[in-house]
């Protein structure tokens, strides 16, 4: 896909938008995300039928009688945005797994903006190379898009147009042997965990080709709502005989020569993706986060629809 192209959809996700956050930000989230929006308010005397899930037990054993906790719907919350600007994700057979992951971050970011959330966002790749505090109104979330755009190496025309509204850049480093950057999940959602201090709806975009993540995203789970977004490829499910190839990791330049002519390889590599998928969808169902994997080949606004209407049911 061309930046024109790319640069072409985005200015029509505000229209599509409009229809994505009824199903998606609608009613404080309360109608698709467990507990979103709620926050304990007063605590009054426990009567029966109540949800014994609610008793404050701290205070029924300060007076000796069940007290049960009342809460109160939060109108302004936070959406936060994790993207994944590593190198691995600048790969894809269709477009660009950066491409798809800028989308998706877009729509969601008008879809916050029409819903009327506070939006932010955190850009990572060794460590978090720009963010964006949560804010309002349409410069702001076009701020917070022209920096997904660049921190992911797709340049706009005067792409610092927005770059006074929230935008807090933060210096750029290759390893000390010039490679490209990898990416560091974990210490990416730890510094949203301690930086978060109210519950906030988070999306994580990556294609979570990295380690030593999971205990992180079971921390940010038990504060907040994580939708884990798992960017993915048609290669990744099924490998075509190209004879003889070349494969190199973006990340470490390792290479090796793939015997893509032999079966045996190819379902080797099929087999080995689609391990690895269910065991990402394991962990981060068991971390208490929402997987949702998005394929390069696939429109993302439609994918997203469907998504959240099967939250919603």
């Amino acid at each position: 896909m061309t930046r024109h192209e790319l640069l072409r959809k985005i200015t029509a996700f505000p229209i599509v938008a409009s229809g994505l956050a009824e199903d998606l930000l609608a009613g404080g989230f309360r109608s698709v995300f467990r507990g979103q929006g709620i926050e304990a308010d007063e605590v009054r005397r426990y009567e029966m039928g109540d949800d014994v899930r609610s008793i404050d037990w701290n205070v029924s054993a300060r007076f000796g009688t069940p007290y049960v906790k009342m809460y109160r719907e939060e109108r302004e919350l936070s959406v936060f945005i994790a993207l994944d600007c590593s190198a691995s994700m600048h790969c894809g057979s269709v477009m660009k797994r950066s491409e798809q992951a800028v989308l998706a971050a877009a729509l969601l970011a008008f879809s916050a903006e029409h819903s009327g959330q506070r939006l932010g966002s955190v850009f990572f790749d060794t460590g978090i190379s720009r963010m964006f505090p949560a804010g309002k109104g349409r410069p702001h979330t076009l701020a917070v898009i022209t920096g997904a755009l660049r921190e992911c190496g797709i340049d706009m025309e005067a792409d610092g147009k927005y770059a006074k509204y929230g935008g807090m850049p933060e210096k750029k480093e290759k390893n000390p042997k010039g490679e490209e950057r990898s990416s560091n999940l974990g210490a990416a959602l730890a510094g949203l965990e301690r930086m978060l201090k109210r519950r906030s709806l988070i999306f994580v975009i990556s294609d979570f080709f990295c380690m030593n993540w999971e205990q992180e995203l079971g921390r940010l789970c038990r504060k907040h709502d994580v939708v884990a977004i798992r960017i993915t490829d048609p290669l990744d499910a099924i490998l075509y005989n190209a004879g003889l190839v070349v494969m190199e990791d973006p990340e470490t330049g390792a290479k090796i020569h793939a015997p893509t002519a032999f079966a045996s390889f190819r379902a080797a590599w099929e087999n080995w993706h689609r391990e690895r998928g269910d065991a990402w969808k394991a962990i981060t169902r068991r971390a208490g986060a929402s997987p949702f994997e998005l394929s390069t080949k696939e429109d993302a606004a439609a994918s997203f629809i469907r998504f959240f209407k099967s939250r919603r049911r």
